[in-house]
This record gives structure tokens, C-alpha cells and sequence, in this order.
């Protein structure tokens, strides 16, 4: 079997000292403040995420980009020239055109390097859920799946990978032409804490609305409760956008549940998404029937 590598990008936040642990090469998305620009590594040169967030609140206005197809090339070449092929699960289509730029650069790649194979999965996820995912796929690669495997197995596990997760209002996701004005108003009133989702196309979908936060949080827990047979076997990616409190009581309930403690990650929401859904946002991801 051919040597392969899998490829992940800053959009799917996972617990640092967890991505550590994998074999897994990520590509840098990045943003920028003040019209500087930061690319976000999901390491230790990222610096403190709540320095970020304390910008937010203080009202900055921070934009992302998405990865260019000269920056996906120069990425892919420096694997392929090694004469390694390339899987990448590229961040969910339905919100960016990373997926395209991705694939126009795995033709330009390849076509230099034509022993070189490379395969760009959309992975119709998003944030912890694109980081549960990829901690599953690596995973599985350490398994022994050879490639094609491995993207089938993405293909069929990544319409079973749930997101669950609340915002504190949807201004960055209106901002961002994430939501539109009308879905954005939900939030707008009585403290309503607006709860959102990904849909089979990748999209966000707003789901629900709850009446302040301990109610947005028990309805997360209640979805959970629908989805999930056997809490003890599961691997919860809990995300936090610079709100630990939040997470903490997630992780609380979920051991409650009969959850495990080391099948719990707390992931830090990155300034990737962190831009689009602003500080406060808590979700819980995990994949079903693996």
C-alpha cells in the first residue's frame, strides 16, 4: 500500500494536546484584524485564543478567507514531492469555496507530480464536528485503511456527524453571510439563545431557540439524549468559543449521562469560526453509529 497522508485545516477545532496525538497534517485558513492577517495553525505558535475573543468584545471586526488554490498548491507539493499521496478533508463546501480551490490545486499538483495522487473529500461539517471527524478518520487510518478506504469511510460517517450548538446572538454569523437578517432577528429579544445546526449540504440551519443560557444548554443535551444509545461509547467533541463555564457544565452532564471522562475532548472554538459565531458559543459534536 502506498504511503498517504492525511490533511485536515484550521476549521476543525480539536483539543490541542488531542491533535498532537494524531498523525494528521493541517493547512492553515486565516484571518485577519485591523488588516492584519493571522493564519490560524491550531498549535502552540497560535498564541491565546481569548486575546482574540477580548478583541471581539471590545468590537472588533475581524474576516476570514479561504484558502487559495496557490496555497493549497505550494501545501500539496511539499507532500507529493516526497512521493506520498494526499487525502484532505476539506472544510464543509456549504459555507466556503475552499473545497473548489482545493481541487483545482490537487489537479495542478498532480499533474506536475503524475505518480502523486491526491483526494479532496468535502467533508459537510463543520468547526468540532470537523474536528470529531478527522480524530475518528485518523483513527482509522492507524487501522490500516489505505486510502480509498478511508475516503469511503469519511463518505458514510459524515452525514452521521452531529453538531449541536448555541451562539449567544447571530450578529458575526449575520455579518458574515452565514444566516440571513430574517433568521438573524430570532436572537435579537428576551434573551433568546438561538440554537443552530449543519445540515446534509453543510449549511447552517438555525433549529431552535431557547430562553437564556441554561435552557440553550439543556436543549443541546436533549438532542444528544435522542441521538445517542450508548453514552459510554461515544466520543464527544465539546467546543467553546472563550466560554470554559459552558463547556465544564456540558462535560458535567454528559458524564451524568454515563458519558466517560476520557471520551470527552473540551475543544477551543479557533478564530476561524470563531469570527462567524462571536464569543459565548458552546456545541457538542460526535459521531453516530460507528
Amino acid at each position: 500500500m502506498k504511503e498517504y497522508v492525511l490533511v485536515g485545516d484550521s476549521t476543525e477545532d480539536l483539543n490541542t494536546e488531542v491533535l498532537k496525538t494524531l498523525d494528521v497534517k493541517i493547512i492553515p485558513f486565516s484571518y485577519s484584524v485591523n488588516d492584519e492577517v493571522f493564519p490560524f495553525y491550531m498549535d502552540e505558535r497560535d498564541g491565546d485564543i481569548k486575546e482574540f475573543y477580548d478583541k471581539l468584545r471590545k468590537g472588533a471586526m475581524p474576516v476570514t478567507s479561504q484558502i487559495n488554490p496557490d496555497s493549497y498548491k505550494k501545501f500539496f507539493e511539499e507532500i507529493a514531492k516526497d512521493g506520498k499521496d494526499i487525502l484532505y478533508l476539506c472544510f464543509t463546501s456549504g459555507l466556503s469555496g475552499s473545497y473548489q480551490s482545493a481541487m483545482l490545486a490537487a489537479d495542478m499538483v498532480t499533474e506536475k507530480y503524475p505518480d502523486s495522487r491526491i483526494e479532496v473529500v468535502d467533508s459537510l461539517v463543520a468547526s468540532v464536528g470537523g474536528g470529531i471527524l478527522l480524530y475518528h478518520a485518523a483513527k482509522k487510518k492507524t487501522e490500516g485503511l489505505d486510502i480509498d478506504e478511508l475516503k469511503l469511510w469519511i463518505e458514510e460517517h459524515r452525514s452521521k456527524t452531529a453538531h449541536w450548538f448555541m451562539v449567544e446572538d447571530l450578529f458575526h454569523l449575520k455579518r458574515g453571510g452565514r444566516v440571513t437578517t430574517v433568521e438573524a432577528m430570532i436572537g435579537s429579544a428576551l434573551k433568546i439563545k438561538p440554537i443552530l445546526s449543519v445540515d446534509e449540504e453543510g449549511k447552517l440551519v438555525v433549529k431552535s431557540k431557547a430562553r437564556g443560557t441554561g435552557k440553550a444548554l439543556d436543549y443541546l443535551i436533549s438532542r444528544v439524549e435522542e441521538e445517542v444509545e450508548d453514552f459510554g461509547s461515544t466520543q464527544f467533541n465539546i467546543g467553546n468559543a472563550d466560554a470554559p463555564e459552558k463547556a465544564e457544565k456540558l462535560k458535567e452532564t454528559l458524564i451524568e449521562k454515563g458519558a466517560k471522562e476520557e471520551n470527552i475532548f473540551i475543544s477551543s472554538i479557533g478564530p476561524i469560526i470563531g469570527t462567524h459565531v462571536g464569543p459565548g458559543m458552546a456545541a457538542i459534536t460526535y459521531v453516530t453509529n460507528l
